[in-house]
């Protein structure tokens, strides 16, 4: 996530950068310094976000933009995604039937998450 997308989450969730801070238990600087670009945005601190944005109260597009629609997969009943009605959180789950599945590692799995259109359709 770069500092414009995690700024656009912040103004998404409406909170201001202390109020994002404490949200998601990390200090003012941090949040300054994502914003800035002079840190990264941990991925926990990037899926912290996504998942805030998709569970807020004004929020209608979480059951419409399920992965296995999105994806057209015929492969659900082995997906966790599917299992737990989770289409719109499969970036957050691990061991779904998408194609980040295949990848060993958190980092090129995000990588694929960030180019689905299940997540794009968040911001």
């Amino acid at each position: 996530m770069d500092k414009d997308l995690f700024a656009k989450a912040r103004g998404k969730l409406g909170k201001t950068q202390k109020e994002l801070a404490k949200l998601l238990g990390i200090s003012l600087k941090a949040v300054q310094s994502y914003e800035q670009g002079w840190r990264t945005v941990p991925l926990h601190v990037e899926r912290q976000l996504y998942f805030l944005i998709v569970n807020q109260r004004t929020n209608t597009v979480k059951r419409r933009n399920c992965c296995w629609n999105i994806q057209k997969c015929t492969d659900k009943q082995d997906c966790p995604a599917w299992e737990f009605q989770a289409g719109h959180l499969c970036w957050l789950l691990s061991g779904t039937k998408c194609g980040c599945a295949a990848e060993e590692n958190n980092t090129s799995e995000m990588e694929i998450c960030r180019q689905c259109r299940v997540l794009t359709s968040l911001l």
